[in-house]
């Protein structure tokens, strides 16, 4: 008869695998866990470098378009009076983003924005949604361009995506964000912050004066709250036109 013993490790030997897989089991959690302390200090310091990829590579696609954008929309210009005001110059910019916007669909390149504090220049993506939000920071649509007057929102990631905003809490009064679209750039000097809940949309209500608000969730990692950082525009330099400066 077979001895039912011999198809079993003896004792001993049992104890030395068991022994053995609990090391292993236990070093693979420790690996597990120093990559995962690694990981979140990446994300945290930068960003994720992996949806920082894609949108790199979406912006240089979002460049030339927005090269060709502005080749299409210097070709048809808007008229100028001679020897024009400020007031005049006002107009013109604003009757040129006008025409610009409702030219402009979910995704497009719009322009380019420069924030120094931030070392950010990126394109600027026309829109909000999810998708178009990977490819950059984009402006809300249920607002305006710059120099139309109006409320300009725009908005953009802190974590993922190249994080445009990840250290927007860091900007101060008086740092300068910089709009340059095909008919005119665009200069802003930052006025204050605000944090307000998720909820709170009377924020995209325009109220009949240009001012700029950048957007990102806030804290970081979650999505309660919004960090919104607000600017007046100081100078506006159209493509073709007289620079001017506005109180």
């Amino acid at each position: 008869m077979t001895d039912l013993t011999d198809a079993f490790p003896k004792p001993r030997r049992a104890q030395g695998l068991l022994r053995r897989l609990t090391r292993w089991g236990g070093g693979l959690m420790i690996t597990a866990g120093v990559l995962l302390l690694v990981w979140t200090a990446t994300v945290w310091l930068w960003q994720d470098p992996f949806t920082a990829l894609y949108t790199h590579l979406q912006q240089n696609k979002l460049a030339s378009r927005y090269e060709e954008r502005v080749r299409e929309f210097v070709a048809e210009p808007t008229p100028v009076p001679a020897g024009p005001t400020v007031a005049d110059e006002k107009r013109a910019v604003a009757a040129a983003a006008r025409r610009y916007r409702l030219a402009s669909h979910e995704g497009d390149a719009l322009g380019r924005i420069h924030i120094p504090r931030l070392g950010l220049n990126m394109i600027l993506v026309d829109g909000t949604a999810t998708e178009t939000l990977k490819k950059g920071p984009g402006r809300d649509l249920r607002t305006f361009l710059p120099g139309e007057g109006q409320l300009v929102y725009v908005a953009g990631h802190r974590t993922t995506y190249l994080a445009p905003f990840s250290h927007i809490d860091a900007m101060r009064a008086g740092d300068l964000v910089t709009i340059e679209l095909p008919y005119a750039t665009v200069v802003y000097r930052v006025t204050r912050h605000v944090i307000v809940p998720a909820t709170d949309l009377g924020r995209l209500q325009s109220h009949g004066r240009e001012v700029l608000a950048l957007q990102a969730c806030h804290p970081r990692f979650f999505a309660t709250h919004r960090y919104i950082v607000y600017a007046k525009p100081v100078r506006v330099i159209p493509r073709k036109g007289k620079p001017y400066t506005l109180a």
